[in-house]
């Protein structure tokens, strides 16, 4: 047992003695090698600066260099180019309306002598049987006359040769001349009603369906009323197609009328209110009120028509009511007139597009239909083109001289 442990106390010094040696031989390794013993250096304090002859001559030092730097050049602003004053449009001088029908008669005519020469090569024939009057009543019904004016037409003209007996060109041209004046009305007052008796402008309203020319119509009666000396201020009341109140700004800046209009889609009546009362500010004589262009067959459009009409009437009471048929239509036109006479009180019709195809019998079935008078019919795209309707002047053109 003593043994073991003498191997133990002898084991732990022999570690001892070990680890003794390590630690002195990192501690040598880690401490700097001794210096040899040195006498410190002072150093001396600065020179002060000397003057004159003790001082020192100027030593060589590299130096910054300056550079100079410009300064940043001042933008180039150009002068605003003066943009040239847009130009009024130039205010045209209308064309007088008096005799304008007689001045278009051979325009009309051009399209119309199907049914006055015919009429009267039938009714020159030597004897008139009942297969010639029914010829005759065919190219009345043809001419979209209509079968209550064309039945009594037939009737008048056979007694009237009858009475005759003889019957030259002359008496058979004068005859049915008389006739179809008979027929159209001379004694109806054709003439827009434009003055409202008050101290307000004469209110008229122009409606229609799609396609009629109701917006044109609107413009070039316009040019109508400004040739008679009239002042206008227009309502652009059509807010559901887009071009339309442009198409009536651009008539009516034409001829110095001023046009009233609102946002596209917005409320028709609020407009044609507007423009009742910017015309009794302005002091103008007549205010047009153009509508959208309903189908007949649309209730709701119909309504507002109807709502419209109201509306302006707060003002007053209209003056007029132009109805504007396309006259190459011809029975199709009568249906529409009978749906437009049960929302508003009808007291004029424009019938458009009369020369070309059209037949002129269509005249005389729309006044039997409605019961008014044909007012102004249009006779071309010029824009003085819209003549105030002469029964005259239109039965001259109908069967020729």
């Amino acid at each position: 047992m003593d043994i073991v442990i003498l191997a133990v106390v002898i084991a732990l010094v022999a570690v001892a003695a070990v680890s003794g040696l390590v630690v002195s031989s990192r501690r040598q390794r880690q401490l700097p090698p001794a210096s040899p013993t040195s006498t410190p250096t002072i150093t001396a304090p600065p020179a002060e600066p000397q003057v004159g002859e003790e001082a020192e001559e100027p030593r060589e030092e590299p130096r910054r260099t300056i550079e100079e730097v410009g300064l940043p050049e001042a933008p180039v602003v150009e002068a605003p180019v003066a943009e040239e004053p847009v130009a009024a449009p130039e205010i045209e001088i209308p064309e007088p309306t008096a005799g304008r029908l007689v001045r278009l008669r051979a325009r009309l005519a051009r399209s119309q002598n199907t049914l006055g020469k015919g009429l009267l090569t039938l009714l020159s024939r030597e004897h008139l049987d009942e297969d010639t009057w029914e010829e005759i009543e065919d190219t009345l019904l043809t001419a979209d006359v209509g079968v209550a004016p064309t039945q009594e037409l037939v009737e008048r003209l056979r007694e009237r040769v009858r009475v005759l007996g003889t019957r030259t060109p002359q008496e058979l041209r004068a005859l049915l001349r008389e006739e179809l004046l008979n027929l159209l009305g001379t004694d109806l007052d054709r003439a827009v009603k434009t003055e409202s008796g008050l101290d307000t402008p004469g209110v008229v309203l122009v409606v229609g369906v799609n396609g009629t020319g109701k917006t044109t119509t609107t413009g070039k009666l316009a040019r109508v009323l400004v040739a008679d000396g009239r002042s206008v201020v227009l309502g652009a009341a059509d807010t559901f197609r887009a071009a339309a109140a442009d198409q009536l700004q651009t008539w009516g800046e034409r001829v110095g009328a001023r046009t009233v209009r609102g946002p596209e889609g917005g409320d028709p009546a609020s407009i044609a209110f507007d423009a009742v009362k910017e015309g009794i500010a302005e002091g103008a004589d007549v205010v047009l009120i153009d509508t959208a262009g309903r189908l007949h067959t649309k209730t709701g459009l119909m309504d507002e028509l109807g709502k419209v009409k109201r509306v302006v009437e707060k003002h007053g009471p209209l003056d007029e009511v132009l109805l504007v048929l396309d006259a190459t239509t011809g029975q199709n036109g009568l249906i529409q007139a009978r749906v437009f006479a049960e929302v508003v009180d009808i007291t004029g019709i424009v019938l458009t597009k009369l020369d070309g195809t059209a037949k002129g019998g269509i005249v005389i079935a729309v006044q039997r239909e409605l019961g008014v008078p044909v007012k102004l019919v249009g006779l071309g795209e010029g824009a003085d083109d819209l003549a105030p309707f002469e029964p005259e002047a239109f039965v001259d053109a109908l069967i020729g001289d």
